[in-house]
């Protein structure tokens, strides 16, 4: 599969598995979780996404398990975590109201409690994941900076930042930001015409897109039949010998911004057949068919 540098220090696979319902499985146990990353090592995923609040805050540690029960594993991956957001959570009573926390003192925390959870000595990348009206850029700039000079976190980043968000943020960093995953699919395709991928192509960043299959709604059929674009991605796929999510994959990774999809699934036979995405030879005009599809019309 092919590796895509983030930084000098960073290098992550073009396909990034999404760790983000891993605690709804029926089978957390650590053979299961096991069996799952070793599906997405065996293709070359081999960055994995999490973020501290995953799974009502289970995520990292149903994680952590599986790889202290084979720590060979971690020498064969990169591992990514959010931390920012702050939900109302019978783990923490005291909470009034969800909300965003992007002081020192809480990323600091939120690091060393990601590292104890997953029982790891680094984390390769780590995004706030939302943007803090509250942040004090010049706080939060130095707390990352100082996590990347101690050693705890190898590169930031940010997740669903708008370019003034990262401008504002980076403006008060020593370390370069390497990435904003943001929601890109064909049902939220805004990113591609507001100036947000283009401000990232602008600056060599490379984007991270969450919910590739906007949440399977785009291959999942309603009661009312299929839509415009599942009726797309199926004939597509069903032309090229994949599915119709590997077509709905290849759509983003067509784009020359080099998109990261964030790809997440528990069923191990849609996990081993996540690379199809390669498969599908995609032309400019096939991008737009798809395209149109998801507008609802030509486009102007």
């Amino acid at each position: 599969m092919e590796r895509v540098s983030l930084s000098a220090d960073l290098e992550v696979s073009r396909l990034i598995y999404g760790l983000w319902r891993l605690g709804d499985d029926t089978d957390c146990s650590v053979k299961h979780v096991q069996a799952k990353l070793e599906a997405c090592l065996s293709q070359g995923i081999t960055t994995f996404d999490q973020a501290d609040i995953y799974g009502g805050y289970t995520s990292e540690e149903i994680f952590g398990n599986a790889l202290k029960a084979s720590p060979a594993l971690r020498d064969q991956m990169e591992i990514i975590t959010k931390c920012d957001i702050m939900l109302l959570s019978e783990q923490y009573p005291d909470r009034r109201v969800k909300h965003y926390d992007t002081s020192a003192k809480h990323i600091e925390t939120s690091v060393d409690a990601s590292l104890k959870k997953m029982g790891i000595e680094k984390i390769d990348l780590l995004l706030l994941h939302r943007p803090d009206p509250l942040m004090d850029h010049n706080e939060t700039g130095a707390a990352l900076d100082a996590l990347v000079k101690s050693g705890k976190v190898t590169a930031v980043g940010v997740s669903n930042f708008m370019k003034w968000d990262w401008t504002l943020l980076q403006s008060a960093m020593n370390e370069k930001l390497v990435t904003n995953q943001i929601e890109i699919n064909l049902a939220a395709h805004e990113s591609l015409t507001n100036g947000s991928i283009a401000f990232l192509q602008e600056a060599a960043i490379k984007p991270m897109a969450w919910s590739p299959l906007a949440g399977g709604s785009l291959v999942v059929q309603g009661s009312g039949g299929p839509t415009a674009v599942q009726q797309a991605l199926a004939a597509m796929g069903s032309a090229q010998g994949v599915g119709a999510d590997a077509v709905a994959v290849a759509w983003l990774l067509k784009h020359p911004a080099t998109i990261l999809p964030v790809v997440g699934t528990n069923n191990l036979q849609r996990i081993a057949a996540l690379s199809d995405a390669f498969k599908v030879q995609m032309s400019r005009e096939d991008w737009y068919v798809l395209y149109q599809a998801a507008l609802g019309g030509e486009v102007p």
